[in-house]
């Protein structure tokens, strides 16, 4: 039996109409910085500015015991590490590790999850950029052993509306490709 035209309109402009809404709600009202509530360890994914010095703050500021910086270029040398973000070679050995494995957003997660149980953490925070913190926050939450806490720690940012558009697409393909067992 076939649908009357009319119902398939209504049924498109209600689904385009949750987009356009979805949309506003992604872009007004982002993510911000946590307070200083303490967790056991952070995870700063690499990618825009001010990630990697949020993550070390928090670790300075005694709010965490261990780092965890996803992401990290082959390339990069713990000492290069250590120099460019001002970390002592004594913190760097104690509380930093670094992450040379992923390289999206689901590998971040899935490392860190790797990490969060290795390290017997209960808690972490998550930093990343505030137009970021919606995607990478599923996919940690997916990713992380079960009863794990996840404080979203977004870095400030003035994304585009490109940037928003994109990651808003990204988060809801990530959001079905999960629903549909992908």
């Amino acid at each position: 039996m076939r649908k009357p035209p009319g119902l398939l309109r209504r049924i498109g402009a209600a689904v385009m109409l949750a987009w356009v809404l979805g949309f506003l709600w992604f872009a007004l009202a982002l993510p911000r910085p946590a307070g200083p509530q303490k967790t056991d360890g952070v995870i700063a994914l690499t990618g825009a500015s001010g990630r990697i010095p949020r993550a070390i703050d928090v670790l300075r500021a005694g709010h965490a015991r261990k780092v965890l910086i996803a992401g990290v270029a082959s390339e990069v040398k713990p000492a290069e590490f250590a120099a460019e973000y001002k970390v002592s070679g004594e913190l760097l050995a104690c509380c930093v590790t670094l992450g040379f494995e992923s390289v999206d957003t689901r590998s971040n997660a899935l490392e860190a999850a790797r990490w969060i149980a290795a390290e017997h953490i209960t808690s972490v925070r998550l930093v990343t950029t505030d137009w970021h913190m919606r995607r990478a926050e599923f996919d940690l939450a997916m990713a992380a052993p079960r009863g794990v806490e996840i404080l979203p720690d977004a870095v400030p940012s003035r994304p585009s509306m490109k940037t928003l558009f994109i990651e808003y697409n990204k988060l809801i393909a990530r959001v079905l490709a999960w629903l549909a067992g992908w």
